[in-house]
């Protein structure tokens, strides 16, 4: 039963093409993401057979048989694409699309069906598996796909094809007679089908997303029911529990994020979706209960989620492993969908801090600076010869972004963040227009029903100082919103060369600016970025004694490129001085880099003992140099560390 509704005003983001990256950090990001990831990522889909698949002429005994996940890599790579389309038109990359759009809208069945795997590889076994087989899961990215390519072309293709899958399953899930009263295994199209009530205003289609939020966790479970359908023993499910899938309690009713990472910020997202939509505090209060424990006990510094790679999930609370962490790309993507989602119900910079957190740390060093390679997980210390999960992989093994992988979720959804980023700097709701991230850019916006124009000017993240140029259509009293970023200790704003106050007026990290707004007008702040020690709570047994780096909102480490090997050996001084300067070489010319006094284990020779008393190996002065951790694994290969011993 769906809960009682309360009135919420409406709140407006603003998409690729409404606010446009004009230079610096994020236009060389997106540039380089147009020119070479998304050509890159359309050749492996094509050679993996991903495309062909959706062509349906697979047979058995050929190569490349269809995969139940293939949909969703290549319509997250088309939403990729529709996003930088938005920003910048290219003929070609459209016609690209235009293309595979044709071969999805061909492939659609007369019921409104699309989904290359079951329609080719088991055509009799439709919606008999929602727990491990990823139907409407895909269903889900193809319908954000289509709204995307909406929003960017005008085109309906797309969503119209998108709009007849929605209605199929509207038919086939419900609570209605003859119908299944199913939910995904995998979440995502909860998010999706209100993107697509946003996109059409169908109510249907919130209706639908609301029905699969609140029929999870249901008894008697669906899961059990299907099992038994398909002549398996519920028993026999090889995790043992539907924790794994935030199906064990209804959403509700779930005290902590449990299970698979990319699976639960998906579905906290699509409460935060549904809730923001309808006005269900109830979807909103306990999204805020799983949001302050992940933050407070189960995310690493990296923004980074899923400590560990058996489950691609979660452990305990203050369990946050470094060579061995898991955290995946798509994971803290997940954070920032969801915390971004957090905000459409208010500006609180306990969601727009940790979305900066995840997105300059854990989703762009997902990506290598060439663009070219990928990184599935992402663990904060790397030794040569272990993977990424901490496993011996062989002598001479250091672990290294690849190229694409047999899951290839990471690399299109690292493309569709990049790409979408320009998304992430605005909401308005009534008389106030929130300015949640910051990025050279131009945005073309609405606040208090008129149109406003706000030109960013900045060297963000690498320098703390923005200026904001403001021209209004008419002169009219409204709000601005400023995040104040957590990390920042101390900030200065002015108003058209007048400082401004800002500390009465600080309310959950944002400062608001009340005034007649008239044609135009300038803020300027100023964020001190000094070097910061970052500890970690004391019952985080892995970091005990060491401390992190951080600059802004930019994590750092050392490698073994910069610092030789043995980075473990290497200790900061109780009053370690720093010196920010720029880097040097092809990945870090012009970025600010660390420098420090330090001391190290002297080198040991290999006639030393293995144990020895204390203090038989001396310590002797060093220098080191610590670089942004997204960079990191883009030079020579070696060892790499976040967390460094402190005296």
């Amino acid at each position: 039963m769906a809960m009682k509704q309360t009135s919420q005003p409406p709140v407006r983001s603003f998409a690729p093409g409404e606010v446009k990256i004009t230079g610096g950090f994020w236009k060389n990001k997106m540039e380089k993401n147009r020119r070479v990831t998304l050509p890159l990522e359309f050749q492996r889909c094509q050679e993996t057979g991903r495309i062909d698949a959706i062509r349906q002429t697979w047979k058995p005994g050929q190569p490349n048989k269809p995969h139940i996940f293939w949909d969703s890599d290549v319509a997250k790579l088309l939403e990729a694409c529709c996003y930088s389309l938005a920003a910048r038109r290219d003929a070609r990359l459209e016609a690209k699309v235009d293309e595979v759009i044709a071969l999805f809208a061909a492939a659609q069945q007369t019921d409104g069906y699309l989904n290359s795997y079951y329609t080719t590889v088991e055509p009799q076994n439709r919606w008999t598996n929602l727990r491990d087989n990823h139907e409407l899961y895909c269903a889900g990215h193809i319908i954000e796909a289509a709204v995307a390519h909406f929003q960017a072309t005008g085109k309906t293709t797309f969503l119209d094809a998108a709009c007849r899958y929605a209605d199929h399953i509207a038919t086939v899930f419900g609570r209605g007679e003859g119908q299944k009263r199913g939910y995904p295994g995998h979440e995502e199209i909860e998010l999706a089908l209100v993107r697509l009530y946003y996109a059409t205003r169908q109510r249907r289609y919130l209706d639908l997303a609301e029905y699969f939020i609140n029929e999870r966790g249901q008894s008697p479970h669906y899961y059990d029911q299907e099992a038994v359908a398909r002549g398996e023993n519920p028993k026999d499910y090889w995790l043992k529990t539907y924790e794994h899938n935030q199906a064990h309690l209804t959403v509700r009713g779930q005290k902590k994020p449990v299970g698979h990472a990319v699976r639960a910020t998906y579905l906290f997202t699509g409460m935060a979706a549904v809730g923001g939509a309808t006005g269900d505090k109830s979807l909103i209060t306990a999204c805020k209960r799983m949001w302050k424990t992940l933050t407070s006990t189960q995310m690493h510094i990296s923004g980074g989620i899923g400590q560990i790679a058996r489950n691609e999930g979660f452990t305990t609370g203050y369990d946050l492993p470094n060579e061995s962490a898991y955290l995946e790309t798509c994971a803290s993507i997940g954070m920032a969908f969801w915390g971004h989602r957090m905000l459409d119900w208010e500006p609180d910079s306990a969601y727009s801090d940790v979305v900066e957190q995840a997105i300059y740390n854990g989703v762009l060093s997902g990506v290598s600076t060439d663009g070219r390679s990928f990184f599935y997980g992402n663990p904060l210390a790397s030794h040569p010869g272990f993977d990424g999960n901490g496993n011996f992989a062989g002598e001479g093994y250091h672990y290294r972004r690849k190229e694409w992988f047999g899951c290839s979720c990471c690399p299109t959804n690292i493309a569709r963040m990049i790409a979408n980023f320009p998304s992430y700097l605005y909401t308005s709701r009534g008389k106030e227009l929130a300015v949640h991230q910051y990025a050279e850019s131009v945005g073309s916006l609405e606040v208090a029903g008129q149109s406003v124009t706000i030109t960013q000017t900045t060297d963000y993240p690498w320098d703390g100082d923005i200026t904001l140029k403001i021209e209004a259509e008419k002169t009219a009293i409204w709000s601005l919103a400023l995040r104040i970023p957590g990390w920042c200790k101390s900030a200065k704003i002015r108003i058209n060369g007048r400082k401004f106050d800002h500390n009465p007026a600080l309310s959950k990290g944002y400062v608001r600016i009340k005034r007649e707004w008239r044609s135009e007008g300038v803020v300027s702040m100023s964020f001190a970025m000094p070097v910061e020690r970052v500890q970690a709570h004391p019952a985080v047994r892995q970091d005990a004694g060491c401390v992190a780096l951080r600059r802004g909102p930019v994590l750092y480490c050392l490698e073994s490129a910069d610092n030789g090997s043995g980075l473990r050996g290497i200790s900061l001084p109780a009053d370690p001085k720093f010196k920010t300067v720029p880097g040097r070489g092809l990945v870090l010319k012009g970025i600010p880099v660390i420098h420090m006094k330090a001391t190290r284990v002297k080198p040991a020779a290999k006639s030393d003992p293995l144990y020895a008393s204390f203090g038989n190996w001396p310590r002797v002065p060093c220098t080191i140099t610590a670089i942004p951790y997204h960079l990191w694994a883009n030079r020579a290969p070696g060892e790499m560390t976040v967390w460094i011993r402190q005296d």
